[in-house]
C-alpha cells in the first residue's frame, strides 16, 4: 500500500535537526536489510542524521536536476545513475524547450553527476540495493523531479522497498512521489512550498568535502 505521511512542523534549525525529525517519524516501525541514501549535496546531513538514529548503512545517490535554459531553478526534469533519464511532461507541455536546448543542459548536468559519483565514491562501488527497503532523502522537494529520478535510480538496482523521506515537500511533489515509492514521508507539505529553505534557520550550502566526510564516517 502506498501512502504519504505528514506531522506539522513548520521549521527547521538546519538540517541534522531536520534529519532527527524525519527519523523519530521514521522511528514506528523496525527497519531490518535497509539502506539510507542521501541525495547531495543538502540531503546528506539529512540521510546521516537518519541512518545514525536508526542504525543504518549509509550511501550517496547522485542525481541531478535539468533545469529550463535560462532558468536553471525551474526544473524540468532530472538525471541520475544507470542513466535514468526523468522529464515533467506536464510542465515540458506548459513551457516548451526550444530545439535541442535541454539535450545541450542534460550533457552538462551528465558531465557534473559523474564528476560528482568519482569524487563522492573514490572508486568505492555503491551499496548492493537488491531485495533491501532504501530510505532516500533530501532536505527538501519543491517540484519532486530531482526525487522521481532517485527513484528510478533506486527502482533500476531492484530495491524490495522505497521510502521517500524529507523534511519538507511541496503536497504536489508528495502526491506524484506516492505514486512511484511505497512509501512517503514528509513533515511539512503545504500546497504552496514556495523556497525550501524558508524552512531552515541554517540552511547554508554543503560543499563536497563535506558529503566525502559524512560518507567516509559510515565506511567500513
Amino acid at each position: 500500500m502506498r501512502h504519504a505521511e505528514g506531522v506539522k512542523r513548520t521549521r527547521f534549525a538546519d538540517r541534522a535537526d531536520a534529519g532527527a525529525q524525519v527519523a523519530a517519524a521514521l522511528a514506528d516501525r523496525e527497519w531490518p536489510q535497509a539502506i539510507v541514501l542521501g541525495l547531495p549535496r543538502g540531503g546528506i546531513p539529512v540521510a546521516a542524521e537518519i541512518a545514525h538514529r536508526l542504525r543504518l548503512p549509509l550511501d550517496v545517490l547522485v542525481v541531478r536536476k535539468l533545469g529550463y535554459p535560462g532558468q536553471p531553478e525551474l526544473a524540468v526534469g532530472a538525471i541520475g545513475e544507470k542513466n535514468v533519464h526523468v522529464l515533467n511532461d506536464e510542465l515540458l507541455a506548459r513551457y516548451p524547450v526550444p530545439g535541442g536546448a535541454l539535450a545541450s543542459v542534460e550533457r552538462a548536468e551528465r558531465r557534473e553527476l559523474e564528476r560528482r559519483v568519482a569524487a563522492y565514491r573514490r572508486n568505492r562501488p555503491p551499496l548492493d540495493l537488491a531485495n533491501k527497503t532504501v530510505i532516500v532523502c533530501d532536505d527538501g522537494m519543491a517540484t519532486g523531479s530531482t526525487m522521481l529520478a532517485a527513484v528510478e535510480v533506486v527502482r533500476c538496482m531492484d530495491a524490495a522497498e522505497i521510502v521517500v523521506a524529507v523534511p519538507v515537500a511541496s503536497a504536489q511533489a508528495v502526491l506524484m512521489l506516492s505514486r512511484r515509492a511505497h512509501r512517503v514521508v514528509a513533515l511539512h507539505s503545504p500546497v504552496n512550498l514556495g523556497a525550501v529553505g524558508l524552512f531552515y534557520d541554517d540552511f547554508t550550502q554543503v560543499e563536497d568535502n563535506e558529503v566525502t566526510t559524512v560518507l567516509a564516517e559510515f565506511v567500513s
